[in-house]
């Protein structure tokens, strides 16, 4: 166990960087940050440090800085991050991963340096910051100061700031320009940490005007146009784009934020940046079916992309709970008061509010929402971000409005009831919990329905960390997820979702005649041996045409049907039926991505360790909560009892023969036909860093450590005596004789 914990925190910190002195900054490097991104303010800042000695504290420049008052300044302070080591994230077995862990300069003297993934470095950053806990705020900073007007994120974070994606006719994969996955739960950790190790440290940050917005070029279309082609929702500003690229050769690199029209960076307060995000999600909301994956963006399975179109998270939906429920604690103690926010964010609130409060009915006592008031309710959100997108895409923020802190707490409280009901919709008659569903919108746009699809582990850890499960609720999530079909007996762990045989090459494809025989215009195509929409194979199977890749395909020939051979009448009758039927051989709105079709890399029958890492962590929040606050023993330790089944399955406890790999190695996944695959490079370390500080009890309350190893089996405790061998914090060899 000792050494994959070791192995663990190597990983994590080759992932996200480590602190290079501790709390302790070169003046020459912060000097350089600051030249790097912001020229106008490096002499300003050279002046100011000018009195500190060659390296100086953290403590001792956030002083400095926030006398100054300039807020530039203070921002830059709060996002420079010493960090030593890191690299960008990516499997190196990936060939368009290109990455190098940059150590020396030119000069050959210690290079302070750090690039990722918006994810993957946020990810490792969470559980570097248990050792390092001085840079919360910063970190908070650097995660608010790079999220867009529209409450999304760019595609990568490095020292140098914000960068993203550019589209490339000739790459694929250069349309992502940014991301939303998991954005909030990634935060909302950081939220919740700060308060733990410095009280009151959160609440001064929520009226601090130092934060910015990230003024990415890509725009999200309008909701009309959403709903015609909800897999073309984000469009390239180049025009946008240019004038960044102008502005980054002038100022630095603090040309790729939000301007005001006299050409300053625009400054906002920590609860702005807070209540944007959430409002960007919410007006993504469906009641009762998840948040709406509209805009070209993942979730955090990469192996589930397909459903960037239809798919409505409720993973998302879970975490945003979470989130909002925290917000609204937080702001309950704070005097009462006013805040300055943006004046098109305060319109675009009360908007939201009013839909949210006006909707309140439409969730029935034990009854599933109707169609019709799901569609209602959807629309009317989608339209006040899109109004919202509109002004500030096109105009910027006007100026600031006055927002009472109790009209921001009834918001939030509101929307609690509605994320709340949507996530008990959710929960399956086995008492698991949905993780994804798909969308539909009928023919006359007055409807909105909900498919379900199958159980993914992703689901039940989402709503065990959504903070709406008792510990009671937490052991019978655990007790159903054992006895489900996710539970691997074979392997001893848990799949991303139940393992299925996909149909053969000849069973695809396959038309029912019955079927057909419904549909006049396929009954006649047929009979007179017309092939470009369905045709009869040598065995009298009936398929659709083999060269239509999807229903866009489909109606293009439709149309050429039509005017070709003089059927406009029938294939206006017919349409809708045919691209029915198409669907219903398909499936194509259900399409996930590689975890339906693929059996490595996430899918079909694969363990993926983060996600069971995930899973342990969930657990172990459940665990130590019912510890410290259940009245019944029994359920607390039925929760330690399941969490170390989970932990059991895990490499490290395994054998050689069992894991096919170096048991105490983290590792990528482990199809179901060999042993774990891809080391090393796993968000899994981060997770299991942080069940580690838990498993022995380390506990951070108030500004105080306490231990309290309530959940830690007896044989990890040394019963001879030895020696510790360790380096202090200068660096020194140093040894502690343990009894």
């Amino acid at each position: 166990g000792s050494v994959h914990h070791y192995a663990n925190v190597l990983f994590n910190n080759m992932r996200g960087g480590v602190f290079a002195s501790n709390y302790r900054i070169p003046w020459a490097d912060f000097i350089d940050f600051v030249r790097t991104r912001n020229r106008p303010s490096a002499d300003m800042a050279e002046e100011l440090l000018g009195s500190l000695s060659g390296e100086f504290t953290m403590d001792e420049l956030s002083g400095v800085v926030k006398e100054s008052g300039n807020p530039d300044l203070i921002r830059l302070s709060y996002e420079y991050l010493p960090l030593y080591f890191g690299r960008r994230h990516g499997d190196p077995s990936r060939p368009w991963n290109k990455f190098s862990i940059n150590v020396r300069d030119e000069k050959g003297d210690r290079k302070l340096d750090y690039q990722g993934n918006w994810r993957d470095i946020f990810q490792n950053w969470e559980a570097l910051v248990l050792s390092f806990p001085r840079f919360i705020p910063n970190i908070i900073a650097k995660f608010v100061n790079a999220s867009t007007i529209d409450g999304f994120n760019p595609y990568r974070i490095t020292r140098e700031g914000i960068d993203w994606e550019v589209p490339d006719p000739d790459d694929p994969w250069s349309y992502i320009g940014y991301w939303g996955d998991h954005q909030i739960i990634y935060l909302l950790k950081f939220l919740e940490a700060l308060p733990r190790y410095y009280p009151g440290a959160l609440e001064d940050m929520l009226e601090e005007e130092i934060f910015s917005y990230a003024d990415v070029p890509y725009r999200i279309k309008s909701y009309q146009d959403i709903i015609r082609d909800p897999e073309a929702t984000v469009l390239f500003d180049k025009e946008i784009a240019s004038k960044i690229k102008e502005r980054v050769s002038f100022e630095g690199s603090d040309g790729r934020l939000l301007h005001t029209a006299s050409g300053q960076v625009y400054h906002v307060n920590l609860l702005e940046k807070l209540l944007v995000p959430v409002l960007s999600k919410l007006s993504s909301l469906v009641p009762e079916g998840g948040i709406w994956m509209n805009t070209q963006r993942p979730e955090w399975n990469d192996a589930n992309n397909a459903l960037v179109r239809s798919g409505l998270s409720v993973v998302t939906l879970c975490y945003l709970r979470r989130h909002v429920a925290f917000i609204s604690g937080l702001l309950k103690s704070v005097p009462e008061g006013e805040f300055h926010i943006s004046a098109e964010v305060v319109e675009w609130l009360e908007a939201v509010f009013g839909v949210l409060k006006e909707a309140l009915p439409a969730y029935g006592d034990n009854e599933s929402m109707s169609d019709v008031d799901r569609k209602r309710i959807m629309d009317a959100l989608g339209e006040r971000f899109s109004c919202y997108r509109q002004k500030v895409y096109s105009s910027g923020f006007s100026g600031k409005n006055k927002l009472s802190l109790s009209r921001v707490i009834s918001f939030l409280d509101t929307a609690l009831v509605h994320l709340e009901s949507s996530i008990e919709a959710n929960r399956r008659g086995d008492r698991l919990f949905h993780s994804y569903n798909i969308l539909g919108i009928s023919n006359d746009g007055k409807k909105a329905s909900i498919e379900r699809l199958y159980e993914m582990l992703e689901g039940q850890v989402a709503a065990l960390s959504s903070g709406l499960i008792d510990p009671a609720g937490a052991a019978e999530i655990m007790k159903h997820l054992f006895s489900s079909p996710i539970f691997s007996r074979q392997k001893g762990s848990f799949l991303l979702y139940p393992e299925r045989e996909l149909p053969g090459f000849m069973e695809k494809n396959v038309v029912p005649a019955e079927e057909v025989k419904r549909i006049d215009l396929l009954s006649t195509l047929l009979s007179k041996g017309e092939r470009s929409i369905v045709a009869e194979d040598a065995c009298g199977v009936i398929r659709f045409n083999s060269n239509f890749a999807n229903a866009e395909d489909l109606s293009g020939a439709l149309e050429s049907l039509a005017r070709e051979r003089n059927l406009n009448k029938q294939v206006e009758r017919d349409r809708s039926g045919i691209l029915a039927l198409f669907e219903k051989v398909f499936k194509h709105r259900s399409f996930t991505g590689r975890s339906g079709t693929m059996y490595g890399y996430e899918g079909i029958g694969c363990i993926y360790w983060h996600m069971v890492s995930k899973l342990l962590l969930a657990l172990q929040e459940n665990t130590l909560k019912a510890f410290r606050e259940e009245e019944d023993e029994r359920v607390a330790e039925d929760l330690a009892r399941y969490y170390y089944r989970v932990r059991s399955g895990l490499g490290f406890e395994r054998t050689v023969r069992e894991y096919g790999a170096f048991p105490t190695d983290p590792y990528s996944h482990t199809p179901k036909h060999g042993g774990a695959k891809q080391p090393g490079m796993t968000g899994q370390v981060k997770e299991e860093i942080l069940t580690r500080f838990g498993e022995l009890g380390v506990q951070v309350s108030g500004g105080r450590i306490n231990f309290d190893p309530v959940i830690l089996t007896t044989d990890e405790i040394s019963a001879e005596d030895g020696m510790f061998d360790y380096y202090d914090l200068s660096g020194s060899a140093s040894s502690i004789s343990l009894d």
